[in-house]
């Protein structure tokens, strides 16, 4: 999920020099594919299955609250609740995470937020370099809306996009059917313009589950959808982490935005609540 933060203007003019020697037309000559997709032959190594109705497990999963007071990246409109049922919880054996059109002023970091949802994170519980992920998912959908099933590095010292970022699955509700796979590395990034991605059309995303997969190695990243790949970003062999960041641990994330990149066509109230049902999140280290 790309953050267009206020201070990514000073990240870009950083990347700007580093931009100069990263090839524009690299998303066509590395990411469009059509390959083959398979998780390995074994149980996972890390797996959530939500069999236990309640809160979301908080030996797996923590909130991502840190910026409800000061607002969200790239103009989002949310307010990331914390421990709160009506936006995260575990039911009939699936997570759902739901975007709602309420304003939470009561709360302590409140910034003035007209909508709620939830950010879930394994970060501090769990990360990988190199793994399987595979998350079963159907979609919240909506214009305005914008689920993402992403992964980040997990030493942020050298800041946003340099810690590297996966995104395995992003959605935007006014794009409905349409999933995009992108990487965002300190060479390739949004801010840069040259930015590496894919997107294929998934006519019934907002209505039927969908595996999103990554199978990442030390050689490429893979990104799909339901055993075929149509994303694929090679690893250089430079062994520059402005180019390749992704041989350092990553945690995974799960959320529904509001507003940023799913409302640049505006917001649509009435399709509040808009809910993703993750039925499993399964994870295969390398």
């Amino acid at each position: 999920m790309t953050r267009l933060l206020a201070v990514m203007a000073v990240i870009a003019l950083a990347a700007s020099a580093q931009a100069q020697d990263a090839p524009r037309n690299l998303a066509a000559q590395n990411a469009a594919v059509d390959l083959p997709l398979a998780a390995p032959d074994r149980a996972p190594d890390w797996a959530d299955e939500f069999d236990t109705p309640g809160l979301p497990d908080p030996a797996k999963w923590a909130y991502d609250t840190a910026w409800n007071k000061q607002g969200w990246f790239n103009d989002e409109k949310q307010y990331y609740a914390a421990g709160r049922p009506q936006n995260a919880r575990v039911e009939d054996g699936t997570l759902l995470i739901t975007a709602r059109h309420e304003a939470l002023r009561d709360a302590d970091d409140y910034g003035g937020q007209a909508y709620t949802s939830a950010r879930l994170l394994t970060r501090g519980h769990a990360q990988w370099t190199h793994a399987f992920v595979e998350v079963r998912a159907r979609l919240a959908c909506g214009r305005g809306v914008w689920p993402a099933i992403w992964m980040l590095g997990a030493d942020d010292r050298a800041g946003w996009p340099a810690q590297g970022e996966i995104d395995i699955m992003e959605h935007v509700g006014w794009d409905e059917g349409v999933v995009h796979g992108t990487i965002h590395t300190k060479a390739y990034n949004h801010v840069a313009g040259t930015q590496v991605g894919a997107q294929m059309r998934l006519a019934d995303a907002c209505t039927a589950f969908h595996t999103y997969q990554l199978d990442w190695t030390r050689e490429r990243l893979l990104i799909g959808v339901d055993g075929r790949a149509h994303m694929r970003f090679d690893n250089d062999g430079k062994g520059d982490p402005a180019t390749w960041p992704f041989d350092r641990p990553e945690f995974l994330i799960l959320n529904v935005a509001v507003g940023g990149w799913g409302g640049q066509q505006g917001i649509d109230d009435d399709a509040f609540p808009s809910t993703m049902v993750v039925d499993y999140v399964r994870v295969w280290e390398r």
